[in-house]
């Protein structure tokens, strides 16, 4: 069911990007599903004790109240907004959609975590082509875990705005290589954790009820999702100084979004 949310979802960006009347119908269509894929998968996050995405899918309803709102009062800039998720679809969509597309990068993650482990003096073994293990502890590489999601997200964010052909160069270099880099770190850092065992705390909260999982959730869950999101804001920052029209977008989003909520809770002045 997931699946054909996200589908539907990735049509609607899809159809956005194709110029006509439709385009904002296209645009509420694709946040639409994409939001009701994040309460579709709550009970998978609940199931590994990430509240991250919970807390995100709770918050993207007032954010899709004001987006198709002001979607269907042609406002430019959340028009801008849809072409960057429009974009990021574009990017992503053929891994996602395309078995032996996705499978490839994932074994290219996959053979470049072995060699980078093992240059640590950190030898593992293949259970399967894309399962690592060791200590008896072992670790499915799947498409979230190539980065792709990330980069395609921040070169939708770089598309969002009109720029010349050096920024989107720059944009690209400072997105696709960094992400990619810093996500294989990530993961040989939550290898080593919950392979080593190294945060079997407060299971009470972390427990799955599975072995050892506690050092999983504390790597992968949340020091992991931490230094990604701080890293996202960095690489952001670095977008910001290359296309300035892109930080006076996030400005402009941000002052129509906080306004919105202020209304509602009557601290509009």
């Amino acid at each position: 069911m997931i699946e054909y949310l996200v589908l539907i979802s990735c049509i609607g960006f899809l159809a956005f990007l194709i110029p006509g009347r439709h385009q904002k119908y296209a645009a509420i269509i694709g946040w639409s599903f994409i939001i009701l894929s994040l309460f579709a998968k709550l009970p998978d996050y609940f199931s590994l004790n990430n509240f991250l995405y919970p807390v995100m899918a709770v918050l993207s309803l007032p954010f899709l109240v004001i987006t198709a709102k002001y979607l269907l009062s042609d406002d430019i800039c959340v028009l801008q907004l849809s072409r960057a998720a429009a974009v990021a679809f574009l990017i992503y969509a053929p891994f996602e959609y395309i078995p032996s597309l996705g499978d490839w990068l994932i074994g290219i993650v996959v053979g470049q975590l072995v060699w980078i482990l093992d240059v640590l003096h950190y030898p593992v073994t293949l259970a399967e082509w894309n399962i690592i293990a060791r200590n008896s502890f072992r670790v499915e590489i799947i498409l979230a875990c190539t980065g792709i999601q990330s980069i395609a997200i921040m070169l939708g964010v770089a598309a969002a705005v009109q720029t010349t052909l050096r920024q989107k160069i720059y944009a690209f270099m400072i997105i696709a290589p960094t992400i990619y880099v810093l996500n294989l770190l990530r993961n040989v850092f939550v290898i080593i954790a919950y392979t080593e065992q190294w945060f079997p705390f407060f299971p009470d909260i972390a427990s799955n009820g599975e072995f050892g999982y506690e050092s999983f959730f504390w790597a992968h869950n949340v020091i992991a999702e931490l230094l990604a999101l701080v890293c996202l804001v960095l690489i952001a920052y670095g977008l910001f100084s290359i296309i300035p029209k892109l930080g006076r977008f996030a400005d402009e989003l941000y002052k129509l979004y906080s306004g919105e909520i202020r209304k509602v809770f009557g601290k509009d002045k």
